[in-house]
């Protein structure tokens, strides 16, 4: 095989990778082409008024902060007092929930349940599942709602969830949790904007679509027969119970719909340490979920829509986005090394892709929610990272690169200096995975814990989301031990 060949063979493995690293973009962006459909295509014209049976179900351990204000909200909600039911099931707390519930089912009696267990930290799904076996020996119930002891509740949620069990062929509705600190932070502001992008925009994509990745583990609604049909019993095998559940219920011929406009309050992490615990943990449960289902994917089926190419596009876009970043980047430096022309052409075509996406999806997403815009407009536009823009800015505008870089006391920027520049742009994707977790061991260090912040913006919430899934791949594969972390509340939510 001669050099030249070979080098075109090298060429073009390099252009597939970066060719690779493009794929999560087209996925994300196919979800925003698909959300205008929603206005059209939704479950809306099939609800109807509909007030069943409620039970609530709150797993709690040591929530004895968060759990007043967010039953106190429960029973205030627009819904017929004598039909919903919350049960607390506390999970062996060693803080005053169990007094804390026993005085809110004395302030309500008959319509707050305190079912203990002696036996706790086992994890969300057994908890869940104590409760869950204590609410089906009851004929009462008609519906179960799942619910996380700091969730607020807005008065006119439930109705407009369950206004789709009017529908038999409804298995489950999920609802839009929103970030609803009264104060967040710059962690929790991104994570508020993350919500309306994952939740508001992509679940009513997958409305569109017919198939739904997950019901939030913070409010997702049951009918008896859903979960009478799963056995009557959460899946704890994996992190990711809520999916599992979620899956299961579409693969029997139910469906699962999210509800935008039925929106509840969450407090979220607002450090980069409790989130990387909260998101390496989903991370696994969404490894652990991929692996368990793999027979589905991409395989057409006449009884649910997760074998469609969409959903699988949509999943694995998330899935293998840390991947992917590191293929385009070892790509594009790749071509750099071996054919710069080649590397110039591919970069200038995908700069305008990706700028184009980048405002579509973000100006997108702050109009689905405005209330989220006004408190997380600059984190959306900086979600990607202040270098990453700032790197793109100087790759769409070489005019900006003269010889003398302006405010820079003068200095000249050399032959070196630019391949170094370009050599940054090419690698940055991967290279800010990598400065994410500086990002972490920072934060909290004393004399140098504030260059987080600035840090985090500087590389960007997106890239930090990257580090915790890989975070969360090397966990998985070395087989660490499955803990379900609690996230500490406090009771910031603004009810």
């Amino acid at each position: 095989m001669t050099a030249d060949l070979l080098r075109d063979v090298l060429v073009a493995l390099l252009v597939v990778c970066v060719a690779i690293g493009v794929l999560p973009a087209l996925g994300g962006l196919y979800q925003y082409v698909l959300l205008p459909v929603h206005a059209w295509r939704n479950h809306l014209s099939r609800a109807a008024p509909y007030l069943p049976n409620v039970a609530v179900l709150i797993p709690a351990w040591n929530e004895g902060a968060v759990l007043t204000a967010s039953v106190g909200r429960l029973m205030r909600l627009q819904y017929p007092p004598e039909r919903l039911r919350v049960h607390v099931v506390d999970d062996a707390s060693t803080d005053d929930t169990p007094e804390v519930v026993r005085a809110l089912a004395e302030r309500y009696p008959g319509r707050v349940v305190h079912l203990r267990r002696e036996q706790g930290g086992q994890g969300k799904a057994h908890t869940l599942n104590h409760g869950i076996e204590r609410v089906l020996a009851d004929d009462w119930m008609q519906a179960l709602l799942v619910t996380d002891a700091d969730v607020i509740f807005r008065p006119d949620s439930l109705r407009r969830m369950t206004r789709h069990l009017a529908d038999p062929r409804i298995g489950a509705v999920t609802a839009y949790i929103r970030e609803g600190s009264e104060r967040p932070g710059a962690v929790a502001r991104f994570i508020g904007y993350e919500y309306v992008t994952a939740q508001a925009c992509a679940r009513r994509a997958q409305n569109v679509l017919g198939a739904l990745a997950c019901l939030a583990g913070g409010a997702q609604l049951h009918t008896r027969e859903n979960l009478v049909a799963l056995g009557g019993r959460i899946d704890t095998t994996t992190l990711a119970e809520d999916t599992v559940t979620t899956f299961l219920t579409q693969l029997e011929g139910r469906q699962v719909v999210f509800d935008g406009s039925a929106v509840v309050l969450a407090e979220e992490p607002d450090s980069v340490r409790a989130l990387w615990k909260q998101r390496a943990r989903w991370a696994r449960g969404n490894a652990q979920i991929t692996r368990r289902f793999r027979h589905l994917w991409f395989r057409p089926s006449r009884t649910h829509r997760l074998g469609s190419f969409g959903f699988g596009l949509i999943w694995f876009s998330t899935y293998a986005l840390p991947f992917t970043l590191v293929l385009a980047s070892v790509g594009l430096v790749g071509l750099h090394l071996v054919s710069p022309e080649t590397a110039t052409r591919l970069f200038g075509t995908l700069w305008w892709v990706g700028v184009a996406a980048y405002v579509y999806v973000t100006v997108t997403a702050l109009l689905v929610d405005l209330d989220t815009a006004r408190r997380s407009w600059f984190e959306a536009l900086t979600f990607p990272g202040l270098g990453a823009l700032a790197l793109v800015v100087a790759a769409g505008f070489p005019e900006f690169w003269p010889v003398v870089v302006p405010g820079w006391f003068g200095l000249e920027l050399s032959d070196a200096g630019r391949e170094a520049l370009l050599l940054l742009l090419y690698s940055w994707p991967a290279l800010s995975m990598l400065m994410a977790r500086v990002v972490r061991a920072l934060e909290g260090r004393r004399w140098v814990g504030w260059l987080s912040r600035p840090l985090l913006y500087a590389v960007g919430y997106g890239p930090l989301l990257c580090a915790i899934t890989l975070d969360a791949y090397a966990q998985e594969r070395r087989g660490a031990a499955m803990v379900w972390d609690k996230t500490e509340k406090t009771g910031k939510v603004a009810a």
